[in-house]
């Protein structure tokens, strides 16, 4: 089986695909952006197998993820790729909607157009699996758990 695995250098992406190179016999396309949360040097272990291709690529930019499903021909998508720290989502959130919901879109169009092309039990078989973290949706106190506006000013 081949696995594209969107945001393969973060934290839980390299750990997942550690894991599916070292735990089966599975080949893994990791796309990653390469943003202040990945990195590379977490994969250094499985990035010479001939089972692990690194594509840099935004999953915002359609052609690119367009080429890629063409070229690798995944039999499934683990996507984890996203803006996940809460904090910087509230004073910049415009990254994380281009991330977290353009690229989710381009992403899934990209998937559903190459799945339509696909042919029998490739098609029956294809997954598209969407992973997220919890810090993605952040928790923030409620304002009445706030002793102050001073302690979050941004909820007020």
């Amino acid at each position: 089986m081949k696995i594209l695995v969107t945001g393969g250098a973060g934290f839980i992406g390299s750990a997942v695909v550690r894991h599916i190179i070292n735990n089966t016999q599975d080949s893994v396309v990791n796309v990653d952006k390469l943003t202040y949360a990945g990195n590379l040097e977490s994969l250094a272990d499985v990035s010479d197998s001939e089972r692990y291709v690194f594509e840099h690529a935004d999953i915002c930019d359609a052609a690119v993820m367009a080429r890629i499903f063409a070229q690798h021909q995944p039999d499934a998508v683990m996507h984890l790729a996203a803006e996940s720290h809460v904090d910087r989502s509230i004073t910049g959130p415009a990254a994380f909607i281009e991330t977290n919901i353009v690229g989710t879109y381009v992403l899934l169009e990209a998937a559903r157009n190459y799945w339509s092309a696909l042919d029998g039990d490739k098609k029956n078989s294809f997954r598209f699996h969407h992973i997220s973290t919890d810090e993605v949706y952040g928790d923030l106190p409620h304002p009445d758990e706030v002793n102050n506006n001073e302690e979050l000013p941004l909820i007020y």
